[in-house]
């Protein structure tokens, strides 16, 4: 084909453009035409090998291409300690997560905490309960998060509350997660939700996050075996159900048109299962290349 010195000339800049926007797709882990992030990794999902090398775990992580992560402690160090090292990875800490008796007794101590390491974010995963999960119990956590989330607030911290299955216990016309929902300050209390466990209870991430829109300001993306049962309230599976994004049973297609539409502000993959480390390219190459 013969090129006239105005359409070389034309080409170039697109031809440069394209060459950035590859560049910048295959600079941020995850990122793709679809799917915008921003992504990082849940730590915990490589627990079992930071036991035993923090700095070479978070060198894996950053091989991986993740510039973000949500912690799940800090390991035995120092808070300040743990941020170095985060830092010296190209890592920036989002979030953590943290007990409920800290945020009960201390929410001062874990203002200070998420302070020294620079987190936006600190949430809760787990409100002790014994047997069935109780309206008192719910309405017990809901004060509880309200009252840290107000002190969180005055560090410019958001308190969060991480979904983990058995709060879709029957309540009214609705479910104990919906009376949490209603009895937690919006101002002071957002909600992470984690899609295993929103599937897994028999629930549908889809329809609660057009239900509950913004309150939703961080989501955990992972996958659940095939032909798994849903529908129970346990809170808990065995972690080889978790696979890698892409090749289980969620309709993510769906979720991440829907977490995108009423503005999910982090993402973070999280991995439970003894196969994590090579199914987190998989679950990546998938976010990649997803469409929705």
């Amino acid at each position: 084909m013969k090129m006239t010195l105005f359409s070389f000339a034309t080409t170039i800049p697109a031809l440069v453009i394209g060459l950035a926007a590859f560049n910048l797709a295959a600079d941020d882990a995850g990122i793709g035409p679809s799917f915008k992030g921003p992504l990082g990794l849940q730590l915990y999902s490589l627990r079992d090998s930071f036991k035993n090398d923090v700095p070479g775990t978070l060198a894996k992580v950053e091989k991986l291409g993740f510039k973000y992560a949500e912690l799940a402690g800090t390991y035995g160090m120092e808070p300040a300690q743990f941020k170095a090292q985060l830092t010296a990875h190209g890592i920036t800490p989002i979030s953590d997560h943290f007990g409920f008796e800290q945020f009960r007794d201390d929410p001062e101590g874990v203002a200070r905490q998420a302070e020294a390491l620079g987190l936006k974010y600190a949430g809760c995963a787990w409100i002790p309960h014994d047997g069935p999960f109780t309206e008192q119990r719910c309405r017990e956590a809901a004060t509880v998060f309200n009252h840290a989330g107000e002190v969180l607030a005055k560090h410019g911290i958001k308190f969060f509350y991480h979904t983990h299955g058995y709060e879709f216990q029957p309540h009214g016309n609705g479910t104990l997660f919906d009376l949490l929902m209603q009895e937690t300050n919006p101002k002071y209390v957002g909600y992470e939700m984690d899609i295993f466990w929103i599937v897994f209870p028999g629930q549908d991430p889809v329809r609660l996050l057009k239900k509950y829109g913004h309150r939703w300001e961080l989501m955990h993306l992972k996958d659940m075996r095939k032909g798994l049962t849903t529908g129970s309230l346990a809170g808990g599976t065995d972690v080889t159900n978790d696979v890698a994004c892409g090749e289980g049973q969620m309709d993510l297609p769906g979720i991440l048109r829907a977490a995108k539409k009423v503005g999910v502000k982090w993402y973070f993959i999280e991995d439970e299962s003894p196969s994590v480390e090579p199914q987190l390219p998989v679950s990546l190459r998938y976010l990649e290349t997803v469409k929705f």
